[in-house]
């Protein structure tokens, strides 16, 4: 017996939307029937309203209020159709009152891709900024006559006495004198390889003989003749490359990388990282320097560090123990510059760079991760990871200091060979 509605088969029951169904049209236009619970009161129950053509009429419940006989409601007795009506209920994917939850996974991933996107822009833009600002002013290629590169990487660290740019005021202040040109202050060479790093001091007054040269201007080149001289006096003769040329032909060691900072650009920089704290070994006064230091441990200005560094007549060791110092200072500002504070604030690590980049004179083929090599070797060597020395001086001729040769042949060849080293210094 087929209880459907007119028209209505067992055979087209399947083509019925909802779920199942295979036609577009929504659940919500599917009405359930009504299912008769317990047993049906005798007489006629109130008449059903009235239904579209072809549509029975929906039985009622038990007591004709909608509810069986068991005292389930199924909550249908209004013939509410599903998806209809505007019911409490959340769905899922919905917030009370209809707002859309939201979606938390899509909202990390774009937010993680446009941090990263501003990092690297960042990034990039920094290197591009701050690789421009480099002053490549020194053609290494102009030396001649050079030693065969070893393993490792050799900088040359040169600070000179130049006076460029800076105001009356200020060479006043900084106890610098007001001589022209430029001279050698201080000379190191930094060793970088798989056996830590070597920080090797050149006293300004090393007895070196000047070889034979072409000169950085003029293109001319000069013949050896034997001559003795200062350390120093190479570099006011002919500048950088003479520099590097002279201290490879009397170590037999090859420069891959010159580095050189001025007075004013070294204050610079101490005062944009906001300090280095030195622990200063003995009370120091040099009125030549501008040092008054008592002993103990003291953050130091641009100002202070500069007179720290230049301060010889107050010691004992004279240049020596000044070459000491200088490694000590040095090491130290350069794990200032290194440290989390300066690198991850961009208020502290921008004014430093723009300070150090402008006033360093590096060789043309030095890029900013060699630049950031030297750096970490130097801090390496403050962390106690380094060696620090000066060169082995063997006594004095001609009131320059004279090298211990057999000491600085075996230094040089560990530092070709990038050993350990074990020769120790002055």
């Amino acid at each position: 017996m087929n209880d459907w509605p007119e028209g209505w088969s067992g055979d087209n029951r399947g083509r019925g939307y909802g779920r199942g169904s295979a036609s577009a049209r929504p659940e919500s236009a599917r009405v359930m029937r009504q299912v008769r619970r317990g047993a049906t009161p005798p007489g006629p129950g109130p008449s059903a309203p009235p239904y579209g053509a072809g549509v029975p009429q929906q039985p009622s419940y038990t007591d004709g209020q909608g509810h069986g006989g068991d005292g389930y409601d199924s909550g249908y007795n209004t013939g509410q159709v599903y998806g209809g009506g505007s019911g409490s209920g959340q769905g899922p994917g919905r917030q009370a009152q209809g707002r859309p939850t939201p979606d938390w996974r899509r909202r990390i991933k774009w937010t993680a891709i446009t941090v990263v996107t501003v990092l690297v822009v960042t990034t990039v833009g920094t290197y591009f900024w701050a690789d421009s600002k480099l002053n490549r002013e020194v053609d290494l290629s102009k030396v001649i006559e050079r030693p065969e590169a070893g393993e490792g990487t050799n900088y040359l660290i040169v600070g000179s006495d130049s006076r460029e740019g800076m105001t009356d005021e200020q060479k006043k202040d900084l106890h610098t004198g007001s001589a022209e040109g430029k001279r050698t202050d201080s000379m190191m060479i930094l060793h970088t390889g798989d056996n830590g790093s070597t920080l090797i001091s050149l006293p300004r007054d090393s007895d070196v003989e000047i070889p034979s040269f072409v000169g950085s201007e003029s293109g001319k080149k000069y013949p050896g003749t034997g001559r003795h001289t200062k350390l120093n006096a190479a570099y006011a003769e002919d500048g950088p490359e003479l520099l590097v040329r002279t201290i490879e032909h009397n170590t037999g060691l090859r420069l891959d990388h010159y580095v050189e900072i001025g007075f004013a650009g070294f204050a610079n920089i101490v005062d944009a990282v906001g300090g280095v704290e030195m622990d200063i070994p003995q009370d120091i006064k040099d009125k030549k320097s501008g040092a008054d230091f008592k002993k103990g441990k003291q953050t130091l200005n641009g100002e202070e560090a500069l007179a720290f560094v230049r301060t010889r007549y107050a010691l004992a060791g004279s240049d020596l123990d000044r070459t000491k110092n200088q490694q000590k200072f040095l090491s130290a500002l350069a794990g200032q510059v290194a440290t989390p504070s300066t690198v991850l604030n961009p208020f502290k690590l921008y004014p430093t760079m723009g300070a150090g980049l402008d006033s360093l004179i590096v060789d043309k083929d030095m890029g900013l991760f060699d630049l950031a090599s030297m750096f970490w070797a130097m801090k390496s060597v403050s962390g106690g990871e380094g060696t620090s020395m000066n060169m082995p001086i063997s006594g004095s001729v001609g009131g320059n200091l004279k090298w211990d040769d057999a000491k600085v042949k075996k230094l040089v060849e560990e530092l070709k060979n990038d050993e350990k080293v074990t020769v120790s210094g002055n």
